[in-house]
């Protein structure tokens, strides 16, 4: 996450190259290193926005070239860490997966240089973004493949506003399962209303990283155990921070395998997005949960009007878990003590579970008592300030504070509940549930009476 370091070194390098849209700032090698949300760029001067923060990640620099905004991605094999003691061999862009997010303005003219450091050929896809048919970036459709080592170049003009992702079209298999995608933002070029004070984005994606490998497997077609935002997980994933009464916007694109279910607690999402542009006022809606179909993006707001520590996950439980074996007996209700006692003395340290759900996973990872295979994160896992949180997967938690300044995405930490208004346990005598008797209708009475002869 994002700290106050952090932004003091960003404002300065850029009070040091003077406005954004005359300066041009590679990339450091800490951000390409980093897994940290980096502090947006600012807008160019002459429009206003409320710059993008990309969860975990950073925004591509650009430079001006005779009125045209000038990118540069380079495509090359990254190490991810998707949560700490889990570093990922992956493919992606400057350095990092998801790659940086460019962002721009409608009506820009933008040219972007692609370079081949793959090991095998590439193309690059403007996902949602209308544009000359030569510049899709279908490989051996509307272009040559990029050769490792070759430089392309993509240059057309802005004409839309919203939000937009770019991923290869070549050797998708391989190229999308191992993380090469990135999101594409454009801004509208007169001022919004109402008015966005922080403007979030993430891509959802999922990978197959077996225990005690580093490398997704890419002919997994559908049984993941990684399911990430912006190519983390639980608990490495940063919160999303907003002050009260902030309009909060959230972009969540999906280039997984599946669509999902993404819930908030404590407040409701005004759908008002896709990746064909912005729903009209009069059809939006509103909901908890807002479903991201694969291949898709949905774009969902709301007035942070409650304070609190607000979960923000997928509603498949499954996605809310990291390494897990799927084909393991089912031991809910078997009493199995016993044999582990049995086996315990030919494999020490053996460890039965399940007999009674699976929390005490948790609690035995997290004391300790069960090693796991290399480079693996345990299935749930995280602690909050009341105890584990027994999570991991597509898990965040969206922070919302009375005293978060405007503009400012530091972490402020656990939230203070105010005294009484957190549930407590009930002490004493425990009340007899209020129950209702239902009287059987006379057909079931008549089938009882049959039954019983």
């Amino acid at each position: 996450m994002i700290t106050r370091r952090d932004l003091l070194k960003t404002g300065a390098a850029l009070f040091a190259g003077g406005a954004v849209s005359a300066a041009f700032r590679p990339a450091t090698a800490a951000e390409k290193a980093s897994a940290a949300t980096r502090p947006p760029l600012p807008a160019p001067a002459g429009v206003s926005y409320a710059p993008v923060v990309t969860l975990n990640g950073w925004t591509l620099p650009w430079k001006m070239e005779g009125g045209v905004k000038v990118f540069h991605l380079v495509a090359e094999p990254v190490k991810r860490e998707f949560a700490p003691g889990m570093i990922v061999n992956c493919w992606g862009y400057n350095g990092s997966t998801p790659g940086p997010t460019i962002e721009c303005v409608e009506g820009d003219r933008v040219r972007i240089l692609v370079t081949n450091k793959l090991p095998e050929h590439t193309s690059i896809h403007w996902h949602g973004i209308f544009l000359p048919n030569g510049m899709d970036g279908v490989g051996g459709l509307t272009q040559p493949q990029i050769q490792p080592g070759e430089t392309y170049v993509y240059e057309f003009t802005l004409r839309q506003n919203g939000t937009f992702m770019y991923h290869p079209h070549a050797d998708e298999m391989v190229q999308m399962a191992l993380g090469m995608m990135g999101m594409f933002i454009v801004h509208p070029r007169t001022p919004e209303h109402p008015k966005i004070d922080r403007d979030y984005c993430f891509i959802l994606h999922n990978f197959a990283v077996h225990a005690g490998t580093a490398t997704p497997d890419p002919s997994v077609m559908t049984d993941f155990n990684m399911w990430a935002f912006n190519s983390r997980v639980f608990p490495g994933i940063d919160p999303l921070v907003a002050r009260t009464g902030d309009r909060v916007r959230i972009r969540i694109a999906n280039l997984s395998m599946h669509e999902h279910p993404i819930h908030i607690h404590g407040t409701a999402f005004e759908v008002t997005g896709t990746d064909a542009g912005w729903i009209a006022p009069s059809a939006r809606y509103k909901e908890t949960t807002l479903l991201v179909p694969v291949g898709n993006i949905r774009v969902g707001e709301f007035v942070a009007d409650a304070p609190g520590d607000w979960a923000l996950h997928c509603h498949k439980s499954h996605h809310t878990m990291n390494a897990m074996g799927h084909e393991v007996p089912n031991m809910i209700g078997v009493k199995h003590d016993d044999i582990a006692r049995r086996i315990r003395k030919l494999v020490p340290g053996y460890m039965a579970m399940g007999e009674t759900g699976m929390a005490e996973h948790a609690a035995h990872t997290a004391m300790g008592h069960m090693k796991l295979p290399e480079n693996t994160l345990p299935m749930m896992t995280g602690e909050g300030p009341f105890g584990p949180i027994e999570m991991g997967g597509m898990f965040t938690v969206v922070k919302v504070r009375d005293a978060q300044p405007p503009g400012d995405y530091t972490d402020p930490g656990w939230y203070e509940h105010p005294k009484g208004t957190v549930a407590w346990k009930l002490e004493g005598d425990i009340p007899v549930p209020v129950r209702q008797d239902f009287k059987p209708t006379p057909e079931e009475d008549t089938d009882q009476q049959a039954r019983s002869g």
